[in-house]
């Protein structure tokens, strides 16, 4: 007994009868068309991952350029009262 109770013979004439419908010029161009898929997902999933962390990247970098700016402004308003 194999996995789930199909023996490695009944998985060989289940092979044979797939080759005989389709051929091996079928199979071969739809295990390359479903390559292509998962490479293509592949990639599309890295580069939204990519996105997302130069989006996170950007988030911080404008927070801490209003922080920055708020303390300009704070240290302007001190010499500003320091001078009156």
């Amino acid at each position: 007994m194999g996995m789930g109770g199909i023996s490695i013979w009944q998985l060989l004439i289940v092979l044979v009868i797939v080759l005989l419908l389709f051929g091996t010029k079928k199979l071969r161009n739809l295990g390359t068309d479903l390559g292509g898929a998962v490479k293509g997902f592949r990639s599309t999933m890295k580069d939204g991952a990519n996105a997302e962390e130069s989006s996170e990247t950007e988030g911080e970098a404008s927070q801490e350029s209003l922080a920055e700016s708020a303390e300009d402004a704070d240290s302007d308003s001190d010499k500003e009262n320091a001078k009156v």
